[in-house]
């Protein structure tokens, strides 16, 4: 699951994470690890522009610093950046952050990665927002060498090159933590074909999958890449009981058989990790969901 708090779009925040804070994030993370939930994420965004401020807020914790803050209280669950917008900053950089991260948490790494979509934000930081896809390109390529077993890597592209150069700690995963690739444009699909370990579309409607695994598969073989890609999905948002309340009409709510007969259908179409969200008044409602959901949702998925 997206960690609530840690960013606060008007377009998926509940009202009570304005108020809310690091010891709300602690408790969730500690109930997700709890729980058996895969992964807990994180989003990033450097700075809002004023134009956006209103719909997008300006909450939009560190990803590095708020999944490393979690992986101190936090046992099993994996930590993913979804995403991070690594074309911002040089490859080192980003694997040196990530790499620490993954070392301090015992392995638990997932880097999920984007091109992202301020201009503001690559102005500010003398980055040509229009070949940003370019740039992420390259920047994947980089990291698959920076966060692999080499301490003294050695990389050689169009906009970066670097060898001689060590970085410890290494990463704990082997041969590297796993990229995966966030978006569901025609670039995004190309990308996690080609150069990811995993997709994780953005939006994608459930009459829209299949079509997108199709193409992603199909791309994929074309590359000639042999190795399976994990592929995920951003499900409805989610009440487990009957609410009570207005929770929208796109909410899937009900008994645990019901969430789980639908949720099932993600599974044929090729699915492998589903990205939940639940609805919420308050922390606490949201932390009784995430259990309801692992004690009587989860099993009927998994059996």
């Amino acid at each position: 699951m997206q960690l609530p708090v840690q960013s606060q779009s008007t377009l998926f925040a509940e009202s009570w994470e304005a108020a809310a804070g690091p010891v709300d994030l602690v408790e969730i993370a500690r109930v997700a690890d709890r729980c058996g939930f895969a992964y807990v994420a994180c989003c990033e965004h450097l700075a809002i522009p004023r134009r956006l401020a209103e719909a997008m807020s300006t909450v939009w914790y560190d990803p590095v610093a708020t999944l490393a803050h979690l992986a101190a209280v936090t046992e099993r669950v994996r930590l993913l950046s979804h995403v991070a917008v690594v074309g911002l900053r040089h490859p080192l950089i980003t694997a040196k952050q990530y790499a620490t991260l993954d070392r301090l948490s015992g392995g638990r790494l997932i880097l999920g990665v984007g091109a992202g979509h301020v201009p503001e934000e690559f102005e500010a930081l003398g980055v040509d927002f229009g070949r940003r896809g370019a740039v992420l390109d390259e920047t994947v390529e980089a990291l698959k060498v920076a966060l692999g077993p080499d301490e003294f890597p050695k990389f050689e592209g169009e906009r970066f090159a670097f060898e001689g150069l060590g970085q410890a700690p290494r990463p704990v995963q082997t041969p590297r933590p796993p990229i995966w690739v966030g978006g569901s444009s025609p670039a995004a699909v190309r990308r996690a074909a080609e150069r990811g370990d995993g997709w994780l579309p953005q939006g994608d409607r459930r009459e829209q999958l299949p079509g997108q695994i199709t193409r992603l598969r199909r791309l994929r073989e074309a590359a000639g890449i042999e190795e399976p890609v994990v592929i995920g999905t951003i499900a409805e948002p989610l009440y487990v009981g009957e609410p009570g309340w207005a929770v929208g009409r796109r909410t899937l709510s009900g008994a645990p058989e019901r969430i789980a007969d639908s949720l099932r259908e993600y599974r044929a179409m090729g699915v492998q990790q589903i990205q939940v969200r639940f609805r919420s008044r308050s922390r606490e409602e949201l932390t009784d969901q995430m259990l309801a959901f692992g004690a009587e949702v989860a099993p009927l998925l998994n059996g």
